[in-house]
This record gives structure tokens, C-alpha cells and sequence, in this order.
């Protein structure tokens, strides 16, 4: 049996579940958080959106029904929960998610455990810039090196719609990054 299904039957047992979801703990925080971070982008906010995921985790992993992998479940658990913190903010502060993404860089460059150097700037600028669709897109196979089948389970969104966006996002950033120098 390989580690994912013996983590989820593990965390399904009543009397295994706290172990279990210190091990899952362990596995995925560092992994989900900067996946949150690069959507909510401050620390503090990563913090809180975080927290309330694995909340949503461990409250529901018994209704989890395995229809796809229990890493692609919670980065799509992760997601939603990073778009509710964004909408919730919009609300709160009268801001648009444009709005909130164009101050992007300024809040990234301000973030005491942000530590990029200039090239690092380039390209989140260039990300910044982004529709948010290829944004969301870029980051998660760039980054988080997710296949396209996992960010479609995520997104609910096909394949090939996926791949366009993400080798125009590439194209985009490149000649961005290359506009820059």
C-alpha cells in the first residue's frame, strides 16, 4: 500500500486520525503554505488562510471520497480558501481583486520574509501582471510543479484550456522579464 492510501486510512480511524494528521501536518504544510502565499501573498494572511485549511481538512477527510489524490483535494481546498480570504478582503477594505493584485509587488517587496533578490522581482512582477486565470495557472505548475491533470482537478478546468494558459502566461513573462532588462 503506498504511503497516500495508508495516510488516508489512517486519518479516517478515530483512534489513528490525531497521529495521522500531525504526519499529514508534516507532509504538506510547508508545501500548501506557499501555495497560499503566492495567491494572499503576505505572511500573516498565509498564516491565517493556512490554519483555516487544514481546519477544513481535518474536519472533512472523512467525507474525502478519493476521487482524486488526497495532495490534489487540499491544494484545492488550499485554493478555495485563498479566493474566499481575497473575496472576504475585498469586502472588508472596498479593494477589487485587481486592485489588491496590482499592489502585489509593493506588499511583496515590504514583506519582511520575502528575501528575493532582483531577478525573483522580475519575474513577480511579471506574474503580477498576469490575467488572474494564468496567474493561478503559472504558479502552480511553475512553482508548486503540479501536473496539468492535478491543476485541472484543482481548478475545474480541462487540460488543453490549461496548457494554453500557462504557455501564454510563459510567453507573456518572458517577453516582460526581457522588457525589464
Amino acid at each position: 500500500m503506498n504511503q497516500e492510501v495508508e495516510l488516508i486510512k489512517d486519518l479516517k480511524n478515530p483512534k489513528l486520525k490525531n497521529k495521522a494528521f500531525k504526519d499529514l501536518l508534516d507532509l504538506y504544510q510547508e508545501r500548501l503554505y506557499w501555495h497560499i502565499r503566492k495567491i494572499v501573498i503576505t505572511h500573516d494572511n498565509t498564516s491565517d488562510v493556512l490554519q483555516n485549511t487544514f481546519i477544513k481538512i481535518f474536519k472533512g477527510i472523512d467525507k474525502f471520497k478519493e476521487k482524486s489524490t488526497l495532495h490534489t483535494w487540499m491544494y484545492r481546498i488550499a485554493y478555495n480558501e485563498s479566493l474566499r480570504f481575497l473575496e472576504q478582503n475585498k469586502i472588508k477594505n472596498s479593494v477589487s481583486i485587481d486592485e489588491n493584485n496590482n499592489s502585489y509587488i509593493k506588499n511583496l517587496t515590504q514583506d519582511s520574509f520575502f528575501n528575493g533578490n532582483e531577478i525573483q522581482l522580475r519575474l513577480n512582477k511579471a506574474i503580477s501582471e498576469l490575467t488572474n486565470k494564468q496567474k493561478r495557472v503559472f504558479q502552480m505548475k511553475y512553482f508548486d510543479d503540479l501536473s496539468f491533470k492535478d491543476i485541472s482537478d484543482i481548478l475545474n478546468i480541462s487540460e488543453n484550456t490549461l496548457k494554453s494558459s500557462y504557455y501564454s502566461a510563459v510567453k507573456i513573462i518572458e517577453k516582460k522579464i526581457l522588457e525589464q532588462c
